[in-house]
């Protein structure tokens, strides 16, 4: 490897590491071919503390029944006013096993895979995040019921990001 080619790559990597922090990249992975026998790949990425999404939670269903107003300093607060609140903690949380971007149904003008009430198999395609030009079918990890889904078409989501609840 040539003295000039090294310094390409250098440049090359340090400008990733660029394009990483600007655009609040997690992660950037790349292979450059030169020929058959001198290729380039690198991956560059950071350690992050995730990202903590605050979720507003619907309005319950049934109206409860009223406390007296003595009880209410012991009531817990609702999920959605508590700030360490995370739906990818909730029991049935489907998180996005990439980063990428997600499409709720296979092409533009076709329905969505699934919609909140529908009945769902364990393998059954929810969703597709597209990473870097490759589409990925996400699959339902257990039988259940789509209770919520957390994230709107075409949105770019991060690793381990909350995608839907499924009960």
């Amino acid at each position: 490897m040539t003295q000039t080619t090294r310094d390409n790559d250098v440049a090359f990597i340090k400008a990733l590491a660029e394009l990483l922090h600007e655009n609040d990249l997690t992660e950037v992975e790349v292979k450059r071919e030169y020929g058959e026998a001198d290729q380039l790949k690198v991956r560059v990425s950071r350690a992050t503390a995730p990202a903590v999404t605050q979720m507003v939670a619907p309005a319950p269903m049934a109206a409860a029944p009223a406390q007296p107003a003595a009880a209410a300093p012991a009531a817990a607060p609702a999920p959605a006013a508590d700030a360490s609140y995370d739906p990818a903690a909730l029991p049935g949380a489907v998180t996005s096993p990439m980063v990428g971007t997600v499409y709720l149904q296979s092409e533009p003008g076709m329905p969505a895979f699934v919609k909140v009430g529908d009945s769902v198999s364990e393998g059954d395609t929810l969703l597709i995040i597209e990473a870097m030009k490759t589409m990925n079918q996400i699959p339902a990890p257990r039988a259940g019921t789509v209770k919520r889904i957390l994230v709107e078409d075409s949105a770019p989501v991060e690793f381990g990001a909350p995608l839907m609840i499924i009960e």
